[in-house]
């Protein structure tokens, strides 16, 4: 083997800092010595802001490099929208925000945090952003709505035979309509990108250190920019979190935990029900209780579909099973409309969860997909694959089979989409996650979330150099959806600098 010269390693060592990026695809010197994006060439976009919608709101457009590392690929338009603070005279600064998904939108988002978090909108300008592939800013697009209720009305709630490889018909087709409709933006969505456009943001903005509010998937995104420019923290809130690892790197790990935390909130909402006849009258006591009806319902829709005059599915035992999936982030609160819906259910009426509801959904689906799938690499076997998904589906017997063998849409279900997807990775972070040299970083976690388990909030407060965890006792997805504690200590922090108590109680 030849031994490189010192000429040589010079040479190598310069490129890998022109490039920003280590043999891993990491950012290889400190962030501090770094442009903003973190790679030399890059302009920080100007914004021209202009008033749009009601009073305090400004828009404005960004572009950023559709590929950061070959500038030359050309440029993206980012869509933001910000809310200037409301007491100018002791304004901080900006702080971003983002709702998760993925797929949500951070400019949708802006309005949400106004008006929940008054105090905090007082001192900063609130700004969001729709990241790459989302709403405003390049959009992917997969299936259409019609498409997704055609692929729905196939989805078995409980084992049939075939379902797996139904499952895997549907990701079939829906990566092809992938890349057919948005083959050309697909290679640049991913979570490392989206970091670096906010870090361009930051610069655009003014602030020489950001402050973020991430809620959901918005930890990600918080998590990639907290390991890529842990200098530029001033103040950082990871709400709802995700744990990094496991998401990035062992989905199967990371999978099994969203599997077990969904169907632990459906039972314990099918406890209360049974418990509160005054809330929930779904389900005889005398027959079982509300547990039995429920699995009595998911069978017979399952078998017997309500159909419509032309004999299209318009409501069937996976519609329902989804529907209670996305409402339960709603917390005890949702509680009782999720009972109310499921005795409209078992009437066949097709208003309360019918598959109208959630196929409006297609688009933020496709970006939820597009983004998952361009961060996270499954293991190539299609039998190692098949194997877990059954596993997993035992594991969460109610609420397991939709998510295994339903069509590509909200982040349960990736398995079969993201194992066979062929669009290159090329924003994708796998690591480090200690962000070390970064301020104090708030992690904050509900015991009963169902949708980002609370253990992956403290896994994450631990692999951070300096986080610090904000436990929520509670139901429903997020502090900041649901416990006036939680933003309470969020807004202190983000003003005063200060780290609140171990806990805080949910709303009830």
């Amino acid at each position: 083997m030849r031994t490189m010269t010192r000429l040589g390693r010079g040479v190598c060592l310069l490129a890998a800092v022109l490039l920003g990026v280590t043999a891993g695809g990491q950012l290889a010197v400190a962030d501090s010595d770094l442009p903003p994006g973190g790679l030399p060439g890059i302009p920080v976009p100007e914004l021209a802001w202009q008033a749009c919608g009601d009073a305090g709101y400004q828009c404005a457009s960004a572009e950023v490099p559709l590929d950061y590392r070959n500038p030359g690929a050309g440029n993206l338009t980012l869509a933001l929208r910000r809310h200037t603070a409301t007491d100018s005279g002791r304004r901080i600064g900006s702080l971003f925000v983002n709702p998760g998904g993925p797929g949500g939108s951070g400019t949708n988002f802006v309005t949400s945090v106004v008006k929940r978090m008054p105090d905090l909108a007082a001192r900063f300008d609130i700004v969001g952003f729709d990241p790459r592939g989302v709403e405003q800013s390049r959009a992917v697009h997969c299936f259409d709505a019609a498409q997704m209720r055609q692929e729905w009305a196939m989805v078995p709630a409980q084992w049939r035979p075939g379902a797996f490889e139904r499952g895997q018909d549907s990701a079939a087709r829906f990566e092809a309509a992938c890349a057919a409709n948005s083959g050309d933006i697909l290679p640049y969505i991913g979570t490392e990108y989206v970091a670096r456009d906010m870090d361009l943001l930051r610069a655009a903005v003014g602030d020489p250190q950001i402050n973020y509010l991430g809620v959901s998937f918005g930890t990600m995104i918080g998590s990639v920019y907290a390991n890529l420019f842990p200098q530029r923290i001033r103040s950082f809130v990871l709400d709802g979190a995700y744990n990094p690892e496991t998401y990035a790197n062992d989905p199967y790990a990371y999978d099994y935990g969203q599997y077990v935390a969904v169907e632990g909130a459906l039972n314990r909402f099918l406890d209360w029900c049974a418990a509160d006849r005054a809330d929930c009258q779904f389900g005889d006591p005398a027959q079982g209780g509300p547990a039995t009806a429920f699995d009595a319902l998911v069978g017979d829709l399952s078998d017997n579909p309500v159909r419509d005059e032309s004999g299209a599915v318009t409501l069937n035992g996976s519609s329902l099973v989804y529907e209670i999936l996305l409402r339960l982030n709603g917390a005890r609160a949702a509680w009782p409309a999720i009972g109310r819906m499921l005795q409209q259910a078992a009437a066949h009426d097709t208003k309360a969860a019918g598959l109208d509801s959630f196929s409006q959904m297609a688009d933020f689906f496709a970006a939820n997909v597009a983004v998952e799938c361009a961060d996270r690499v499954y293991p190539p076997s299609t039998l190692e694959l098949q194997a877990r998904l059954a596993f997993e589906v035992a594991s969460a017997p109610r609420t397991g089979p939709v998510m295994a063998w339903g069509p590509p849409g909200y982040d349960h279900s990736h398995g079969n989409i993201c194992q066979r997807w062929s669009q290159p990775r090329l924003s994708r972070y796998a690591g480090p996650w200690s962000a070390a040299g970064s301020a104090p970083i708030m992690v904050v976690g509900t015991t009963g979330d169902p949708d980002t388990p609370y253990p992956d909030a403290v896994a994450l407060a631990g692999m951070l150099a300096n986080g610090r965890l904000l436990t929520v006792t509670g139901e429903g997805h997020s502090g900041f959806g649901h416990s006036v504690c939680a933003r309470e200590a969020e807004t202190a922090y983000f003003t005063e600098l200060t780290m609140p108590g171990a806990q805080c109680p949910g709303d009830s």
